[in-house]
């Protein structure tokens, strides 16, 4: 929102419901695959109303959690965050251990059409990245602080992924894994109990996604409420937790719409889809914050030009749902500056 303020309130608007989109759309794909991986513990969960209610109390129990306060919100992300990353670094050392000298090399790459197929997907798997900027009015020596942490979190990031994805070759056929594809790898590792640790290591990882992208982004519509670009009901703040209550229960509802409607890989799409053009957006203000210099201007039109490109992979029903919700939240911006007009007439 920040960087699209410089197109006016209205594109700047846009940025931040886009973004929400992006991160709704993120948490309910996220929630269908928690939902997946807990469905290995009890089958009836795979499928039909099992799976709605699943879905439901898993987003209602997250919403609750961020309304009684952040305090509490954090505590758990902290706890989860520990139970995640400690088995899954565990099964890929071990993992590379029992293969050891016989890990089978690349047999070629796959076909242009192929890869393009995967790009968003891909893509899913790198952003949020931008979120480390957020808290940067309230980190010392930002300019110096933030580039490093976003650097470290790609590269952690992308050295994390490469190990898993490589102890998981290594022991796994082309063709295992199914729908949950890290509970097969626990239980050609270690059996019963690797599969039920991978599958709690999953679940832990799946609801700190939730619940912090949750604490975060809720923030989102309840500033656009405070500052009149949505209705000023989103910005209530609760008087019991001092949370902004309707902005958190707003989400939660969203979220739980979406990851009934739909499945992890379409939501995933959709997600990386307004992301790109939430990229865009900002890349292109650069000119109007940093100078019109050559070299701001080749870098402009090359990462712009990715982001396009990443776009232009999706399909139809991709675009569509990402322009339904983009009417809805022009609907609401354009409720809120009625009333503002109403208002200033009054």
């Amino acid at each position: 929102m920040v960087y699209a303020a410089a197109f006016g309130p209205a594109a700047s608007f846009q940025a931040g419901w886009i973004y929400y989109i992006a991160r709704s759309t993120a948490l309910a794909a996220n929630t269908n695959v928690l939902i997946t991986y807990l469905a290995t513990l009890w089958p009836p969960l795979a499928e039909g109303a099992a799976r709605a209610i699943a879905i439901v109390a898993v987003v209602g129990a997250v919403t609750f959690i961020n309304i009684a306060g952040v305090k509490r919100a954090v505590r758990v992300l902290d706890a989860l965050t520990l139970l995640k990353a400690a088995p899954l670094l565990f099964a890929a050392v071990l993992g590379l251990i029992v293969a050891g000298g016989s890990i089978t090399g690349p047999t070629g790459v796959p076909p242009l059409t192929e890869l393009e197929a995967a790009a968003l997907l891909v893509f899913y798997a790198f952003v949020g990245f931008e979120n480390s900027v957020v808290p940067a009015g309230e980190t010392a020596d930002p300019q110096r602080t933030i580039p490093r942490a976003l650097i470290t979190t790609i590269l952690a990031t992308a050295a994390l992924y490469f190990l898993v994805q490589l102890s998981y070759v290594a022991v796994m056929e082309p063709s295992a894994g199914g729908d949950a594809p890290m509970v097969a790898f626990g239980e050609a590792l270690m059996g019963p109990a690797g599969a039920l640790l991978l599958t709690a290591a999953a679940v832990f990882s799946l609801l700190g996604n939730i619940s912090g992208g949750m604490t975060g982004t809720t923030r989102t519509t309840y500033a656009m409420g405070r500052d009149g670009l949505l209705p000023a009901w989103f910005a209530k703040v609760s008087e019991r937790y001092a949370t902004p209550s309707n902005s958190i229960l707003f989400m939660g509802g969203l979220i739980a719409v979406l990851a009934l409607s739909g499945s992890f890989v379409w939501l995933a799409v959709v997600s990386t889809l307004a992301r790109m053009i939430v990229y865009s957006i900002s890349i292109a203000s650069l000119p109007k914050t940093e100078g019109r210099k050559p070299l701001i201007w080749l870098a402009v039109v090359a990462a712009i030009a990715v982001c396009g490109w990443a776009a232009l992979q999706s399909s139809w029903p991709s675009w569509r749902m990402l322009l339904i919700l983009v009417a809805a939240g022009t609907l609401l911006y354009g409720a809120a500056r009625v009333r503002r007009s109403q208002e200033s007439s009054e």
